[in-house]
């Protein structure tokens, strides 16, 4: 079953176009690592699960995963070989519209090693590009004050 929203106010969306970095959710702010978008792009629920799925089965039942984006988007598609006209196409799948900068998974309660291999098998399920991030170095703003 895909992630998709229960409800949608419409059933089609138009396809509009990303500009800018994420001004929101661009921290690690639940867990203690995340991955970090670094290009525009849109998501569909089934690489958002099978990035989950690769994640939860590297780390096994140690530590927490939090996914922090949600496909909200709906895309159609007209069927194949069919006449161009006759109106819009119907809704295919879902999609999360990211912005770079945007912190899409977060995983906490297990090493840095475990976790930056986590988060490297998830990037290969992703169709944007990706860096691992930590909370501590988020933080200190990569400048450590105390070798001063």
């Amino acid at each position: 079953m895909p992630i998709m929203p229960k409800r949608s106010k419409y059933r089609k969306m138009q396809k509009g176009r990303v500009r800018g970095k994420a001004l929101r959710g661009n921290t690690v702010s639940e867990g203690e690592y995340g991955l970090q978008a670094l290009e525009a792009g849109f998501i569909t629920s089934n690489q958002i699960e099978s990035a989950r799925v690769a994640m939860t089965r590297f780390i096994k039942r140690g530590g927490k995963v939090w996914i922090k984006i949600f496909p909200d988007k709906p895309i159609t598609k007209k069927p194949a070989e069919t006449r161009m006209g006759k109106g819009k196409g119907a809704p295919e799948y879902w999609v999360a519209v990211v912005k770079p900068g945007r912190v899409m998974f977060e995983i906490a309660g297990v090493p840095e090693e475990t976790a930056r291999e986590a988060l490297r098998l998830a990037m290969h399920k992703l169709p944007v590009k990706c860096k691992f991030l930590s909370k501590e170095i988020e933080n200190n703003g990569g400048d450590n004050d105390e070798d001063k």
